[in-house]
């Protein structure tokens, strides 16, 4: 029988990483923090394979924990709820949206910030480095050429597992960036960061037609090895941290058209 995956977060991302889950034949306990009636429709569409609950209800739930939230948020999970959980933490760092002193410095990586807080959680950083639409579009089953790699860090080699079986499951191969503190090889402004997992777009190509195209056209896979030579090529950002000048233009225009307040906040 699959894990139970528990996400914190229902928008644009959270709901990406349900698909793929209950496409995957996993059970998934859907939660934010605006209550589980919020999610009705969402569940609805996902099948029975998926039900809306509480934030503390999906925790208890979940054999792994996905954060697909803003890294702002993150001094608000419960710490000793999640104790002992697999979190995979989807969370970026951006500073134009919220600013950390310790990250801006390069004292330690945003998912070791995140391993702090939650101190008695194992802390897996995946599925964090590409857009919700390509996150989905780009899965294909094990043995498909299509098939494309993602990269993952952790300290714990046993989270780190739990998360290679589910991205395998969902349709990934998977590399291992290495320890929390090496995470940042896998952050904002590196070479794997989303721009591998995003469409070229023509020349000539612009406003409505543009979103269209990145919306619809497939992306060429990311080998294993050319997701090996990316991380061990990178070199660490400075100032750190992504900016949406750093992202596809076409991705910024359908996410600011696509993700209300709510969704940016969940």
């Amino acid at each position: 029988m699959a894990p139970t995956v528990g996400i914190i977060g229902s928008g644009l991302v959270g709901g990406s990483v349900a698909r793929l889950a209950v496409e995957a034949g996993y059970s998934v306990v859907l939660s934010n923090s605006r209550g589980p009636e919020s999610i009705a429709e969402l569940v609805s569409e996902l099948g029975p394979l998926a039900r809306a609950a509480t934030v503390d209800e999906a925790i208890e739930a979940g054999d792994i924990i996905a954060l697909p939230v803003p890294l702002a948020s993150f001094e608000a999970l419960p710490a000793d709820k999640l104790a002992g959980k697999v979190v995979l933490d989807q969370t970026n760092y951006y500073p134009e949206f919220w600013r950390n002193a310790e990250l801006d410095a390069g004292k330690l990586t945003s998912s070791e910030l995140v391993q702090r807080h939650l101190k008695d959680s194992l802390v897996v950083k995946g599925l964090h480095n590409l857009d919700w639409n390509h996150m989905y579009s780009n899965a294909r089953p094990k043995g498909d050429t299509e098939r494309t790699t993602l990269p993952i860090a952790g300290d714990d080699p046993a989270a780190k597992t739990a998360v290679t079986r589910f991205l395998e499951a969902v349709g990934y191969d998977v590399v291992d960036a290495g320890s929390l503190a090496e995470s940042w090889r896998i952050e904002p402004e590196t070479p794997i960061y989303f721009w591998p997992y995003a469409p070229a777009i023509p020349d000539g190509i612009t406003g409505d037609e543009e979103k269209r195209f990145y919306l619809e056209h497939p992306v060429p896979p990311v080998s294993p090895e050319a997701t090996r030579t990316m991380i061990d090529s990178a070199e660490r950002p400075s100032p750190v941290g992504g900016t949406l000048a750093g992202m596809p233009p076409a991705h910024v225009a359908i996410f600011m058209d696509q993700a209300s307040a709510n969704t940016v906040n969940k």
